[in-house]
């Protein structure tokens, strides 16, 4: 009897294996077109309709320094990477448009991740109303594999909701989770994602309320952005802008805390919610009697500078690119 020869695995191909052209060709389709677009992906530039008024953001993920591979699915990442940009256009106000993508690879990098990472972008753009208007492919040096996303959105007549519009009296308030993320963080991190699933799931995909932006831009709001590097940290940011100190209640946030201790413990959990990035939450600060509903009162804007927790001032804290 003949010896049974060794299975030899195929190896998945590569970008390397593959013209542009032909990876266009798989990574198109899979996204949606979005309405208003006039000339889509295939010449020099996309040509879009807009009103006079268009929001315009940028953001960049790097493989090691905003994901890694062991943690989260290119899906996770297309997703991701939406999720982050489109909360910025909801925190001045406004409603997405489309997205411009950015791809930068080794020619090593499967096919596989490409489509992965082509099909969660997609799927989150098509649930936010946003079309892909185009984008960019070029090769990396070995190993090195980035994203980069710019979103397109429209205030629909509305002026925007900046940073610097806050006033003493308001009312600080949330839209959407706080710590959670950074929860998911930790139990990777401590390899124990098992304690908190739903944890571990904010962290690799956040669901940032993007339709409570143009809602509370109605409503008054006079100073919002979105949590991306830690309550404390982008709070500052918009006690800064307006000149104002904001002044943040242990004990309307005590319940986020709460909800994240059974899993990484009491002192982590308060970390996580008040240094905790990531999550895309917004901020916003209203006119007492204006919050709407869907929106959480967590502190009040009061003279002074800076950030305070029951009156005491606080560090920042939170997610800093180059001190990380």
């Amino acid at each position: 009897m003949a010896a049974r020869r060794p299975r030899v695995m195929a190896s998945p191909m590569t970008l390397a294996q593959l013209t542009e052209e032909q990876l266009l060709a798989r990574i198109i389709p899979r996204m949606p077109r979005g309405v208003g677009v006039l000339v889509g992906p295939g010449d020099d530039t996309a040509v879009v309709r807009c009103d006079e008024a268009t929001i315009v953001t940028t953001d960049a993920a790097v493989r090691g320094r905003d994901w890694r591979d062991e943690w989260s699915s290119p899906q996770d990442v297309g997703a991701k990477i939406v999720a982050q940009n489109l909360a910025d256009v909801a925190a001045m106000g406004g409603r997405p448009l489309g997205l411009v993508v950015t791809l930068l690879a080794d020619p090593a990098t499967p096919v596989a991740w490409v489509e992965g990472f082509a099909d969660g972008l997609g799927e989150a753009a098509r649930a936010a109303g946003a079309g892909v208007f185009g984008g960019d492919l070029s090769s990396a040096p070995s190993g090195v594999l980035a994203v980069s996303v710019t979103a397109l959105g429209t205030l629909d007549g509305h002026p925007p909701v900046l940073r610097s519009g806050a006033q003493p009296g308001d009312l600080v308030a949330v839209a959407g989770t706080l710590g959670r993320s950074a929860a998911g963080l930790v139990l990777l991190q401590q390899q124990r994602p098992e304690l908190g699933p739903e944890l571990v799931a904010a962290q690799r995909r956040p669901q940032p309320p993007l339709a409570e932006g143009p809602l509370a831009a109605v409503a008054g709001a006079r100073g919002m952005l979105d949590i991306s590097d830690g309550l404390l940290r982008d709070g500052s940011r918009v006690a800064t802008a307006s000149a104002v100190a904001l002044d943040f209640s242990r004990e309307a946030l005590a319940p986020y805390a709460a909800r994240l201790a059974p899993a990484v413990g009491p002192g982590a959990a308060w970390e996580c919610v008040l240094g905790g990035g990531e999550e895309h939450s917004l901020l916003a600060c209203f006119p007492p009697g204006q919050v709407p509903t869907g929106w959480t009162v967590i502190g009040a804007v009061r003279e002074g500078a800076g950030v305070l927790l029951d009156g005491i001032p606080q560090l920042p804290g939170g997610w800093d690119h180059f001190r990380a």
